[in-house]
């Protein structure tokens, strides 16, 4: 029996003098149904527990200790204001947490009724293979919603409660007032939904193509493993942007000023294309399968030629359009870019490091910080990512003629984040405690992170 004809199939009830047409279940009740089978898996609840609460007592527990999460982004700042935490739990979602979430939760929402042998079961019951089917998407989808709010809000509140509602210093050096600081933290929340639907589609993906397979519980998270393993590799920036992963670290961009929006966009764009047809391919899918034999042999080809195939040619379509609408097919790190990164944090920071040792406040114009880059010591082009950049920073105070200079070492990855670390003079950049708000922390130009607009266009320096 195949879905289309137990969609058209109706059970009658016939007599003598009429008929009792018996109509499918609405998608409203098939939906809750689904959902309450969702919730009450052990498993489900133990994930929702755990989305709710640990990230809150992760973030309290870290912000307390004496040695912060440096080497991740806003790690440093875990002291300085409990909106640093939720970042740094947000990084970490979607590496692997979220990829985890949508295979345990998408990936299994259709093999867990190959497992059971309950398919007959379901459409006598619902009577509408369709309508099964958009009643299960819908229901894992608000399940993944409820665990992405819980790894936000509890992360968020763990980090306000524990440290307090703090301003967050921001990848350009420059202070989110702790009101900029709450939006900017829901909005990258918000971000990284769009690859969460790709992941969940893909899993949906996974779990109708290969059933009773373990590998369609794992489709979601190898996928996201691979994609984070090709943001590792200096590839272009159009093969970076069409991968529905980039979402997942884009979000960076918005804690620049101006906010590096335009590769955000691109990403969630591309995540939401993806989303739809690969959702698309798995109902297409699903439609076609034989409920009748569930060891049917054919299943297995039908997901290569329906699931796999259509996705490798969307990799590539979404390579060329990106490609056409990004200025480079380079690496887009760049001599210049990294020039200017490299002055306009170290100028926000100065001005901070001036205010905590209570020198005379100067402004950013007045300092005209510039910064003069090279790549393995002059010996190679100044272009890439790469742990051996090597930068001069100067600068000039109002009324000193002689000029002020700064080394750091710089590590740049791939996607254009990069730590600074000082180099001397150490009175400048060296490591000392300075006197905060918040109590001692580190001196603020000692070490510092960093963001290179891959897709910026503004002229080399």
């Amino acid at each position: 029996m195949t879905a289309t004809e137990t969609e058209t199939e109706t059970a009658t009830i016939a007599d003598d003098d009429d008929v009792v047409r018996v109509h499918p279940v609405s998608v409203a009740r098939a939906y809750r149904f689904e959902l309450v089978k969702l919730v009450s898996q052990w498993r489900i609840r133990l994930l929702v527990l755990a989305c709710w609460i640990v990230p809150a007592l992760f973030v309290a527990a870290v912000s307390q200790q004496s040695t912060l999460p440096s080497d991740t982004l806003f790690g440093r700042w875990m002291h300085a204001t409990g909106w640093a935490g939720s970042l740094v739990v947000l990084g970490f979602a979607g590496s692997w947490a979220l990829p985890l979430l949508t295979s345990v939760v998408a990936g299994d929402v259709f093999a867990s009724e190959d497992r059971l042998g309950t398919w007959r079961h379901l459409l006598v019951a619902v009577r509408s293979p369709r309508r099964i089917f958009v009643a299960k998407a819908l229901a894992s989808l608000t399940v993944i919603l409820l665990l992405v709010a819980g790894l936000a809000c509890s992360s968020a509140v763990g980090g306000v409660v524990a440290v307090g509602n703090q301003p967050l210093v921001g990848l350009d050096g420059h202070l989110l007032t702790p009101s900029d600081a709450a939006g900017e933290v829901i909005l990258a929340w918000v971000c990284v939904l769009a690859p969460t639907l790709a992941l969940a589609a893909i899993g949906l993906l996974g779990s109708v193509g290969l059933g009773r397979s373990p590998m369609g519980l794992l489709l979601p998270a190898l996928v996201a493993l691979v994609m984070q393993l090709a943001q590792m590799l200096p590839l272009p920036v159009a093969v970076r942007l069409a991968l529905p992963g980039y979402a997942f670290i884009a979000w960076n961009g918005l804690f620049a000023s101006p906010a590096q929006v335009e590769p955000l966009l691109i990403g969630i764009a591309v995540s939401l294309v993806w989303a739809v047809t690969v959702t698309a391919l798995a109902y297409l899918l699903f439609l076609r399968r034989d409920f009748t034999n569930p060891t049917n042999e054919s299943t297995g080809r039908r997901a290569i030629t329906t699931g796999l195939l259509p996705l490798v040619a969307l990799v590539a379509l979404t390579v060329a359009v990106v490609a056409v609408a990004t200025p480079s097919m380079g690496s887009g790190i760049e001599q210049g870019k990294v020039q200017r990164s490299v002055a306009t944090a170290f100028a926000h920071l100065y001005r901070m490091q001036t205010e905590q040792l209570n020198r005379p406040d100067v402004t950013e114009a007045r300092l005209r910080v510039t910064a003069a880059c090279n790549k393995g010591g002059g010996q190679v082009a100044a272009h890439g990512p790469g742990n051996d950049w090597r930068c001069v920073v100067t600068w000039h105070l109002p009324g000193v003629e002689a000029a002020g200079t700064a080394i750091y070492q710089l590590d740049v990855t791939s996607d254009g984040r990069f730590v600074a670390d000082g180099d001397g003079p150490k009175e400048v950049n060296g490591y000392f405690l300075v006197r905060t708000s918040t109590g001692d922390a580190p001196n603020p130009l000692w070490q510092f992170d960093g963001n290179v607009e891959l897709l910026s266009t503004t002229p080399k320096g």
